[in-house]
C-alpha cells in the first residue's frame, strides 16, 4: 500500500517527523484507529510488516506537524536501547524505506517522476522508453574492534556526545571488497596495519541506510597517526581501562567491545556477558 488512505488501515503505525518516532505518551506504538483524527497530517503510508500479529505502517510527519494529544516524538536513534528488538527492527527499516521513497520520486536516468509497483519495495521510471527500477539503496560499511593482546582500538568522533568512543569505521569504496576496506579504513583513519580478520556479524542501521558489518582483527604493525579531518582521538584501552562512555547496547560497535571482553574473560558493565547479534 503506497498512498495517503490511512483512513482504510488498520493495525499500528510508525509514523516519523525526520528521525523523530511518534509514540503514546506511555511510550508504545500508537495504533492507526487512535489517529484517525489526524490522518490528513500522514503523507507516503506504506506496509512495513506486521507486529504484534498485526499489520504495521510507516508515514511521514512534515517537519511543521504539531505533537498531536496523547502523543510524543523521540529521535530513533535514542529509543533503539529501549524498544523490543522486533519493534527496533521494524523501525529501521520503515525509516529506511520512508528515505528510499523520497530520495527516489524522480528517476535518476532520464529525471521523470517514479511510482510504486503495487506493494513492492520499488519504484519504476515513468517513462516508456526508459523503465528503470529503483530499488532501496543500501550502503555497505565496515565497523572492525582492532585487538592488541589486551587491549583494543577505540576512536573519537567530534561529532560523539562527550566523552565518547567507539570501534573505527568506515564505508565500503565502489570497486573494492569488504576485506580492503577493513585494512583501507583503519590504515587511514589510525595509522595502523591489521592481519587476522574475522567476521564477526552484522546489523542494519538507518542513519540513513548503512549496513554495518562487523569484524574483529589483530594488530599487525604501525603507530598511531590520528585522521585528523575524522577523528579527534584514536588509542588503545586496556581491558580494564575502557572509557567510561561507550556506545550504547543496541549498536553493533557495543557488540564487538562486548565480545572482545568476554574473550579477555572481563565483564563489560552491567546486564549478561554478551549481547547476542543475531
Amino acid at each position: 500500500m503506497h498512498t495517503s488512505r490511512i483512513n482504510e488501515a488498520t493495525g499500528w503505525l510508525l509514523a516519523f517527523r525526520g528521525s523523530e518516532l511518534l509514540l503514546t505518551e506511555s511510550g508504545e506504538l500508537p495504533e492507526i484507529e487512535s489517529l484517525r483524527h489526524f490522518s490528513r497530517w500522514f503523507k507516503q503510508v506504506q506496509r512495513v510488516g506486521d507486529y504484534r500479529g498485526r499489520p504495521c505502517y510507516c508515514a511521514v510527519l512534515a517537519t511543521d506537524t504539531p505533537v498531536f494529544p496523547g502523543t510524543c516524538l523521540r529521535h530513533l536513534k535514542k529509543l533503539l536501547d529501549e524498544l523490543p528488538q522486533d519493534l527496533g527492527h521494524l523501525a529501521g527499516r520503515a525509516l529506511e524505506l520512508i528515505e528510499w521513497d523520497h530520495t527516489h520520486r524522480y528517476c535518476g536516468v532520464c529525471g521523470a517522476p517514479t511510482t510504486q509497483r503495487d506493494d513492492a519495495i520499488v519504484r519504476v521510471c515513468t517513462n516508456q522508453m526508459c523503465r528503470r527500477e529503483h530499488y532501496p539503496r543500501i550502503s555497505p560499511v565496515v565497523i572492525v574492534a582492532v585487538e592488541r593482546g589486551p587491549e583494543i582500538l577505540l576512536g573519537r568522533s567530534p561529532r560523539f556526545p562527550p566523552g565518547m568512543y567507539s570501534a573505527l569505521a568506515g564505508f565500503v569504496d565502489a570497486g573494492e571488497s569488504v576485506e580492503a576496506a577493513v585494512h583501507r579504513e583503519i590504515h587511514e583513519e589510525s595509522g595502523l596495519f591489521v592481519r587476522n580478520l574475522r567476521y564477526f556479524s552484522s546489523q542494519p542501521w538507518p542513519f540513513p541506510h548503512s549496513l554495518m558489518l562487523g569484524f574483529h582483527a589483530d594488530y599487525a604493525d604501525g603507530d598511531i597517526v590520528v585522521q585528523a579531518d575524522e577523528l579527534e582521538d584514536v588509542a588503545f584501552f586496556h581491558v580494564d581501562r575502557l572509557p567510561p562512555n561507550l556506545p550504547g547496547p543496541s549498536t553493533i560497535a557495543h557488540w564487538l567491545i562486548r565480545d572482545f571482553c568476554r574473550r579477555q574473560d572481563r565483564r563489560f558493565g552491567p546486564g549478561p556477558e554478551l549481547i547476542k547479534s543475531a
